[in-house]
């Protein structure tokens, strides 16, 4: 006699929670869990060590219909983590405790809502189906006391909306939310998965449609918007697919993954290990072809069971994955099972390969007989010579060993000959590649700033004593001249007036001489620098004292900023410049001289590849040059920075590539020895300069996707 039994297992959705057993610690703890049934409503009530502070937060989904709750800081004393309790709706729970958190799943047959209240030492949990929209329930109806402290009415906010792609090419949608304790809906219709959320809301910047297909995962959008006093999100996906959900305190993540098909499992999925439902089986010494007909029946399959499918077996199992009974018969009995549709066809294994090899044989020698046919092939972005060459290529053929290709290059189309059946696919691939190329815009941002600061002393310093110059006798005097002083000097005549000679004074000539013992000025090099001087002499201008101070501080800052752009495709190299060329003599072999040229140029030289997950890797090079003329009458010198890398950036966002940072720093002192280094007096006969100089050089590299109607995204 055959005894089945389904029983359903907690399907974590919380990830990285482990399956153990803990020891009773010290603090509040779960001590035990019993149900009893009131009217329609369920009420299960679960008793700790102490009371509970605060409410655990609840969610639920839908499907697999469970609801969960979450005991910060509560340890599990029960000594088990699960339970099959089948009373009414509730089938079981299950108690998971990790990083000092429990959480209590109780497994639904159908989606049931909830209130829950904390009386003393215990929480008491109320299930009840459903109402109508717009029909409040009480907690009182649902057989819980008044205060229980539930939030049905309550109305919660979604705070975000983000899509990621992990690590295996999945999508998944982090939704943020105002409250852990919000009620969620999960259930699929058709190819869409859709997310609703009771009594909340959405805030107007989140209800838009996000198209999510460059991020190259199952996702095609998510949408979000306000649906009757309920927040709906519809997550739009393609192929085959699963789904899975879960929560952590305010984040809710839902999963997308493909689903790759497998005619050898009977349960389709990603996850490893076996998935279907557990079933308890005792059979004795029946017949294998019955067994495989019966759990065919009550896991309602459509089967298809080979009449030499024979023999006796014995199994006695108890909570075990129907995918693994099916495993283990068909290994036991030499058994396979192939997929047709919505079909399972089960049957010895050496008898469905020969069928199989047999399929293929019949479909080549069909492809020998088949009549062949001709059709002309437009392509639009493709060059129809190079398709020429992936469509007959000996290594990996696409046509068939009978097809032929001619190309017409002036007006870009193929001519194809082959059968039927090939046609289709080749209609397939030429759909498929014959697209056009995705164009990048790149963006550069080459930063030069210069800060520069020069401090320079000097003087100049003279003694002068003799006759008076109108009498044209001996002078006594050294240095050189001192033309801002002197000038002054002889122009004045106000305050000279017993002279006779009062503007007509040249310094240098023989009857005012050069009279500079120390001259030591700024140096012009450094720029204009600014003077203080005097001159002291006596009425009878027999001696003069000339003292000239010269002074410079300067401090010069600049930005230069140059932002080349160039749009090109993906895969496809650009280039863009700009400066000049400078011309110079230079000799030939012969003897004769001719103008060359010397190119001092911005440029940006840069080769896009878009990656599947929506990033922009980058082959860049990127040079600035400077004519340096210093030296005329040669070739010139160019000063140049060059960045040459490769780069993986964010669509839209920015990386810096290069930095060139120069810092130059002089200090210089010119003096007369023994009297530059007196105190104090020193500085009459010494020069002192000090000079720094900071040049910085910063690359940023920006690129963006440009979509299909050539706006930048």
């Amino acid at each position: 006699m055959v005894y089945l039994k389904k029983a359903f297992v907690f399907a974590a959705f919380t990830m990285g929670l482990m399956f153990s057993s803990w020891a009773h610690a010290e603090g509040n703890a779960i001590e035990s869990i019993s149900v009893v049934k009131q009217g329609g409503t369920t009420v299960l009530k679960v008793d700790l060590t102490e009371p509970l502070a605060t409410l655990p937060t609840g969610f639920a989904i839908s499907s697999p219909p469970r609801i969960a709750f979450d005991f910060v800081g509560i340890d599990n004393a029960l000594g088990k983590t699960a339970q099959e309790i089948k009373e009414g709706e509730l089938v079981g729970f299950n108690v998971i405790q990790s990083g000092g958190r429990t959480r209590l799943v109780l497994n639904l047959v159908q989606s049931l809502n909830y209130a829950a209240k904390a009386e003393g030492n215990s929480l008491l949990i109320s299930l009840f189906p459903p109402v109508a929209p717009g029909v409040d329930i009480t907690t009182a109806e649902a057989g819980v006391p008044e205060a229980s402290g539930t939030q049905q009415n309550a109305e919660y906010t979604i705070r975000d909306i983000a899509f990621r792609r992990g690590e295996g090419g999945d999508g998944r949608v982090i939704v943020d939310l105002t409250d852990p304790s919000v009620s969620i809906d999960i259930k699929q219709q058709g190819y869409d998965l859709v997310v609703e959320f009771a009594k909340a809301t959405l805030p107007a910047s989140l209800r838009r449609r996000m198209d999510v297909r460059d991020f190259a995962t199952p996702v095609n959008a998510i949408a979000a918007e306000d649906k009757g006093g309920k927040v709906r999100m519809t997550i739009s996906a393609k192929g085959h697919w699963e789904h899975n959900a879960y929560q952590t305190e305010t984040q809710l993540v839902v999963e997308i993954k493909d689903v790759i098909k497998d005619p050898r499992k009977l349960v389709q999925g990603t996850k490893t290990g076996y998935q279907g439902p557990r079933i308890s089986i005792n059979y004795q010494n029946g017949d294998v072809r019955t067994l495989l007909r019966l759990m065919a029946e009550e896991l309602g399959l459509n089967a298809v069971i080979s009449e030499t499918v024979g023999g006796v077996t014995t199994l006695v199992l108890k909570d075990v994955p129907a995918d693994q009974v099916m495993d283990l018969i068909f290994k036991q009995k030499g058994l396979d099972m192939r997929r047709n549709g919505n079909v399972i066809i089960m049957g010895p294994r050496d008898e469905l390969a020969t069928r199989e090899r047999l399929e293929l044989e019949s479909i080549a020698r069909l492809e020998d007989l088949e009549p062949l046919q001709t059709e002309t092939f437009q392509l639009n972005y493709h060059n129809v010579d190079d398709f020429k060459k992936i469509l007959a290529d000996s290594g990996q053929r696409i046509l068939s060993k009978r097809g032929s290709v001619s190309a017409d290059p002036r007006t870009n189309i193929m001519f194809i000959r082959d059968t039927p059946s090939r046609m289709e696919e080749l209609r397939r691939v030429i759909a498929k590649t014959d697209v056009p190329m995705r164009q990048v815009l790149i963006e550069a941002r080459i930063v030069e700033a210069r800060d520069n600061f020069a401090r320079d002393l000097g003087v100049r310093l003279g003694l002068l004593h003799g006759k008076n110059y109108t009498d044209g006798g001996a002078w006594f005097g050294m240095g050189g001249d001192n033309l801002e002083t002197l000038k002054a000097y002889n122009s004045s005549s106000g305050s000279r007036s017993d002279l006779s000679n009062p503007v007509g004074g040249i310094e240098g000539s023989a009857a005012f001489p050069a009279f500079n013992q120390v001259n030591l000025p700024v140096s012009p090099a450094n720029g204009p620098a600014q003077l203080f001087s005097f001159l002291l002499a006596n009425r009878q201008g027999t001696r003069m004292l000339n003292l000239e101070i010269s002074a410079l501080e300067a401090d010069n800052r600049g930005r230069v900023v140059s932002s080349p752009r160039v749009l090109t495709s993906d895969k496809g190299s650009a280039s863009i410049e700009q400066g000049t060329e400078i011309p110079y003599q230079e000799a030939s072999s012969s003897g004769a001289t001719g103008t060359s040229f010397k190119k001092a140029v911005l440029s940006l030289e840069v080769t896009p590849n878009i990656t599947p997950d929506g990033r922009v890797s980058m082959e860049i090079q990127i040079n600035k040059d400077t004519p340096n003329l210093s030296i005329p009458g040669q070739a010139p010198a160019i000063d140049t920075r060059k960045v040459r890398t490769t780069v993986l950036v964010d669509n839209g966002g920015t990386v810096v590539i290069g930095g060139i940072y120069e810092l130059d720093e002089a200090e210089g002192t010119n003096k007369v020895p023994v009297l530059g280094d007196l105190p104090v007096l020193g500085y009459a006969f010494r020069n002192n300069t000090r000079s720094t100089q900071k040049r910085e050089l910063l690359v940023f590299i920006t690129p963006r996707i440009v979509n299909e109607n050539l706006s930048v995204r």
